[in-house]
Order: C-alpha cells, then structure tokens, then sequence
C-alpha cells in the first residue's frame, strides 16, 4: 500500500515551538509541538503550526525546518500574555487564521493543542474541511481539583472542553490517567479517545559519563547529586525534595540541584517562588546543599542530567511530564510521584520509585536507598533507558498521530451544530478582542 502523505494544520495557540529557548510561559507543550511538528515532517507529512504572534518582530510565516512552518496569527497585542489571559483573543485569533490560510490548499487534519485551540479549532473545522483532533496537555477540572482557588482560568474552560469532547473527531490521552479523566469528568466515549503519549528526543538526551559532566558544569564528584528540573512552580513540589533533603542522614553527602526559573540567573525578588523555596532552605537547614541555578536552554540540559545520580519530581499534580523520559533517556533513576503522567512512565521498583506527593519522609527513604545502592541505582537507569527507546520516542508518537490523522482524512465534515454556536461564542464572553486588543 502507498504511503499516504498528510498536510496537518496544528493549533498551538500560546506554545510556539520556537520559543524553546526560554520563556516564562515555555514548557512541556512548547516541547510536545516543536517535536511532533519535526517527526510528522520527517515521515513525509506537511505541517503548518499556527500560533500567536507574541513579539512584532517575528515573520508572518516562519520555516522551522524542512515540511514545517510556523504561521504567527495576529490576535491582541504582539507581546507576551499569560495564557490564563488569552480566550478572549480566540475569535481575533480564528479569524486571522482563516485569512492566512485562505488559498493553501485542502488539509487533511486539524491537530489542537489545549482547550483555546481546540475552540480555534471547531471554527476551523468547516472552513478547512478537515477533521479535529483534541491533545487537551491539561484538563481544566483536573487542574481545579489539584488547584482549587489558583487555578486562574476563566470559568469558561469548562464548558468550552465539554464541546470539545463532544464535538471533536479524535481525543487524544497522553497516558492512562488522562484517558480515565476525560471518562470520568466529561463522560468522553471511549471509542473516540486515542492513547498515545508524548515522547523524548534520543539523540539530545542520552547516556554519557558522569564525570565529564560534573566536570563541564563545576559540580564536585564526591557528592550524592539529586536533580529537580521544569519550571519553577508550586505545584511542582520542589519544596517536597528540599524538605527531604533536610530529613536524610548525615552519612548521605546529598546536594540538590534545582533546574528552572524564569531567567538563568536566579533572582529571588523577581520570582516569588523561588524566594519562597530559598526561605524554606534556610529553615530546614539545608540552604549550602541546595543549588539553585536558575534556567537552561535544551540544549544544556543533557549535561545536568547525566551529571544527576538520580532525577526527582514530586508535582502534587502533573498531566504527563515530560522531564522524567529525558532523565531515563540519559539512564537515570527516576523518583516520581505517583500521579498523572508519572504514575505511567516510570515503573515503581525497575526504572525508579513512585511515591505519594508532599511525603518528603518517603521520598528520603528511597534517595538513601539509592545512594546505599549504586548498582541498583544504575541498573534501574538503564532500565528507564530501554523503556523509553522502547515506547516513548518522538518517532513513534509522531507516526501513531499520523495513523490517526490518516484514518479520519477524507471523512465528510460536518458544519458546527446551530445548537453550539451561540453556545461556544457565548464561552469566550462579551469581551472578546480583535487584533488590536479592542472589544468586539
């Protein structure tokens, strides 16, 4: 049979792939984009990654690589907006869209990324004839049981993503968890959900000798090295490592180093979080074994891995997480929460240990254990190693979308039901903006 070969449409709303080099808002979405967009164009496929211009300086149509282009679509002002601050923008944002689209020729999938492009999306849908495929990255109902009162989204979300899973083509669960919340929350059908988890770059990630990297980066080689690493978040539960850190024995020459923050030199007056953390280091006593060494481009990141004698996230609440596969990719342990994504990826007591969130006392255990244990610490990170080149590369996630892209092409596409219209222009609320950031 030939190979189909397909042209994607993939909405991105406030996570560009092109601002992986840093950016308050980047992260595991930034990341997901850049690398699905890349594989799917390397398989043959055509992507086009519409994404809001948030800077004047960038081009209108931008050629990542090869296959790839990242189309900036006017909606609000060309700056950085908190992505909690964005749905109002969404219909400037279709509408532009639509304009720069006119005249590229039939797609054959919408792929949306978050609930905002996924009502992008919808809009979308009967222009472009293509069918809708919904990755959430995050639930709404999800993140306010996690969250509660800061959870700063509109209350609009709900609802939008309730449309969504009734109304798209595809929904895509990035792991178990994911699938069993959009069942259990939204009463989704699971025949319309499609597992398919996000993935690792293997060829930036990888093994290497932990010497040389320690020896790169100015960390001492006696040390028991534990890596946190992601962005400098509550629900991160970077508190939960340092209040382990303190509850370790004095015989464990643990130091924790902390990857992350919004500027590469750490300013704890400019970060609330990360003055917060400092001040929880001096109280435990712990403040000369914790390293805080503000944010790294991707590029650096395979160097602190590999310097790592074992990677630790204890998020309180985590869609998928994408860190722990770079860790395991660089064949080191993982000490994860048992939540969300983590609870999938690593495999409790054969690539690391999961344990309960905010138990740091659990969490010392298994750092004394490792560090008591350096063989069972090394096999579990080639354990982790084999996992991933096994069921999580970029190259597998990107052809089981395509899969599902292809089997959906060609479908008949229905217009939005007259029922949802009012429906969905009524979610994004009587302040909805134009391009200018005026009212519309």
């Amino acid at each position: 049979m030939e190979e189909m070969h397909l042209k994607i449409a993939m909405i991105s709303e406030h996570a560009s792939p092109l601002a992986l080099a840093g950016g308050v808002d980047a992260g595991g979405q930034n990341v997901y984009v850049d690398s699905v967009a890349r594989r799917l164009a390397a398989q043959g496929h055509q992507v086009d990654v519409l994404t809001r211009r948030d800077h004047p300086s960038l081009r209108a149509i931008v050629e990542m690589t090869p296959g790839v282009r990242v189309l900036h679509v006017d909606a609000g002002p060309s700056r950085f907006i908190p992505k909690e601050e964005l749905l109002d923008y969404m219909p400037a944002f279709a509408h532009q869209a639509q304009f720069m689209l006119h005249g590229e020729g039939p797609y054959d999938a919408i792929h949306a990324n978050f609930f905002m492009s996924g009502w992008v999306g919808l809009v979308l849908r009967p222009v472009l004839r293509a069918p809708l495929v919904t990755t959430f990255h995050a639930l709404g109902l999800v993140r306010r049981e996690h969250q509660g009162k800061a959870d700063a989204f509109p209350p609009a979300r709900e609802s939008i993503e309730r449309t969504l899973v009734r109304c798209s083509d595809r929904l895509i669960a990035e792991c178990p968890q994911d699938r069993s919340d959009l069942i259990r929350l939204y009463d989704a059908s699971p025949q319309r959900i499609e597992t398919i988890p996000c993935g690792v770059d293997t060829q930036m990630f990888q093994p290497g000798l932990r010497s040389q990297a320690r020896a790169r980066l100015g960390l001492s080689q006696g040390e028991f090295i534990v890596l946190q690493l992601g962005r400098m978040v509550a629900r991160k539960g970077i508190d939960n490592v340092i209040r382990a850190l303190a509850l370790l024995p004095p015989s464990v020459p643990a130091r924790l180093v902390v990857v992350g923050g919004e500027s590469r030199f750490p300013d704890p007056q400019a970060s609330p979080e990360l003055d917060r953390l400092m001040r929880l280091a001096h109280a435990t006593g712990v403040i000369d074994r914790v390293s805080f060494v503000g944010r790294r481009d991707r590029a650096e990141l395979s160097d602190w891995y590999v310097a790592a004698d074992v990677f630790v996230t204890t998020p309180w609440y985590e869609p998928f997480g994408i860190t722990p596969l770079e860790a395991m990719a660089c064949a080191r342990p993982v000490i994860g929460s048992n939540v969300g994504g983590i609870a999938h990826t690593v495999c409790d007591g054969v690539t690391g240990y999961l344990v309960p969130p905010r138990q740091p006392l659990e969490l010392a255990r298994r750092l004394a254990e490792l560090h008591a244990q350096p063989r069972l610490a090394q096999a579990m990170g080639y354990a982790g190693l084999a996992r991933v080149h096994h069921c999580f590369t970029w190259d597998q996630v990107a052809r089981d979308l395509a899969g599902v892209f292809g089997a959906l092409a060609g479908r008949p596409v229905s217009a939005l039901p007259r029922t949802l219209r009012p429906h969905l222009t009524r979610n994004v609320g009587p302040m909805a903006r134009d391009v200018a950031g005026r009212r519309i």
